[in-house]
């Protein structure tokens, strides 16, 4: 920190030192923006694909392949792309992820194959796979540890967001210009949030529009949470690190399977064309975008209930884990609203849990190690969902039945709970300096 920096741009702009600034959740507000981004690139194959399945002859097995290309690569990617941040730090880091994944995603539009697509697939999933270790990141080192949860609720719905205007925009623009015109769509949403993002982010102590006040809010548990830098080896080295891993392995393929399968799901089951799948996905969507934002908040109520911070943290998630249990009946619903309803809070319920998991890693993690930590974590939820989408697109080309696949999305939950509170009780903090010592 460089309090000189801070006063000559506090003389500069006037600003006294007991004002609260809140350049923070402008921030966050481009993290949500991101997100959006990056869900409606990924999520336009899911929505083309009976249209692809029309015009190249795209089988569920291939379509699985296609979504296994994506996983290999977000995997192979979080190999290096959470150091990466941790090296180059968040804001160059951000432009060059989202520069790789806005060309990959526009490249769609040359694929004229399940191979092409499949390359192109594999070329977004390694852009894509920096979008979550640069956003937990730039939260770990703009927000206090009280607030972490609902900024990444908040910024996580992006993903929601996304998937709610994939359907309202590539049905309208895949009917009036073609499927391929689709693909190249959201290269112009990527475009201007590249430039905002140059002209706008700093580091809290570099940017112009912080006061002192916000300043001290943001860093007055920085004595805790600044460590060294640590190698992936050391990392994997910690019980948290394996708790937050298995637990994203465990669940991340139910949001991966959701995001891939429903409208085909719908498509299916309810016999809905492409200008009628939106509706559904939208409703599911806006549900999640509450669970999310919901789920951020849920650890505050159960702090005024007397729980610890740590504890608060996982009664949220056991909270998320047991609403999402009865997605298992949905195979047995003839309505499909009420299929929409029980997805919905499912859906919900994941995006809860994966705001409260995402900053278990800066509760129990120096910043300096927070990329690399949710880098591995989330390679492990890629690796899952690479597995889900081999299994997803066999059984369905031979059973034609999603059962199995509802079967799973319910289950996972509570035992990936159960192995963070065996591997990581109470979330007990990290003390990198201290074991390295």
């Amino acid at each position: 920190m460089e309090p000189t920096l801070r006063e000559e741009a506090d003389e500069e702009q006037g600003l006294s030192d007991d004002r609260m600034s809140h350049v923070r959740w402008t921030i966050c507000a481009m993290l949500f923006f991101a997100t959006s981004i990056n869900y409606m690139d990924r999520q336009v194959i899911s929505l083309l694909k009976p249209t692809l399945a029309h015009t190249i002859g795209l089988t569920e097995i291939n379509y699985g392949y296609i979504v296994d290309a994506f996983q290999a690569a977000y995997a192979i990617g979080l190999l290096g792309i959470g150091r990466l941040v941790d090296r180059i730090g968040t804001r160059i880091g951000y432009i060059l992820i989202m520069g790789i994944w806005s060309l990959s995603a526009m490249g769609h539009a040359l694929a004229n194959s399940a191979f092409e697509f499949g390359i192109a697939r594999f070329c977004l999933g390694i852009g894509e796979s920096g979008n979550f270790p640069a956003a937990i990141k730039t939260v770990a080192e703009w927000f206090p540890q009280k607030e972490r949860s609902l900024a990444t609720g908040i910024f996580n719905s992006g993903a929601n967001v996304g998937a709610i205007l994939a359907p309202l925009v590539v049905p309208w623009v895949t009917i009036k210009f073609g499927w391929r015109a689709a693909f190249l769509t959201t290269g112009i949403f990527s475009a201007l949030w590249i430039l905002w993002w140059w002209r706008f982010y700093r580091k809290p102590t570099d940017h112009p529009s912080m006061t002192k006040r916000e300043l001290r809010h943001i860093y007055k548990d920085a004595a805790v949470q600044m460590g060294p830098s640590t190698p992936w080896v050391k990392l994997l080295s910690y019980r948290q690190t394996w708790a937050f891993s298995i637990a994203k392995f465990l669940t991340d393929p139910v949001w991966w399977f959701y995001l891939f399968w429903l409208p085909s799901y719908f498509t299916q089951r309810y016999h809905l064309d492409l200008s009628h799948l939106g509706l559904p996905i939208i409703l599911i969507y806006n549900m999640s975008a509450v669970g999310s934002i919901g789920g951020g908040w849920l650890p505050a109520p159960f702090r005024k209930l007397g729980l610890s911070a740590e504890g608060a943290r996982l009664s949220a998630m056991l909270l998320c884990a047991c609403l999402v249990v009865p997605v298992f009946t949905i195979s047995h619903l003839q309505s499909e609203w009420a299929a929409i309803v029980l997805l919905g809070i499912a859906a919900g319920a994941h995006q809860g849990w994966s705001a409260n998991l995402f900053t278990t890693v800066s509760d129990m993690f120096p910043r300096s190690a927070v990329g690399s930590v949710t880098g591995i974590g989330s390679m492990a939820g890629s690796v899952g969902g690479f597995l889900i989408a081999f299994y997803a697109g066999h059984v369905l080309q031979r059973t034609h039945s999603y059962k199995s696949l509802f079967i799973i999305a319910s289950s996972t939950y509570l035992l990936a709970l159960l192995f963070v509170v065996v591997l990581a009780p109470k979330l007990r903090k990290v003390d990198i300096a201290e074991a390295e010592a």
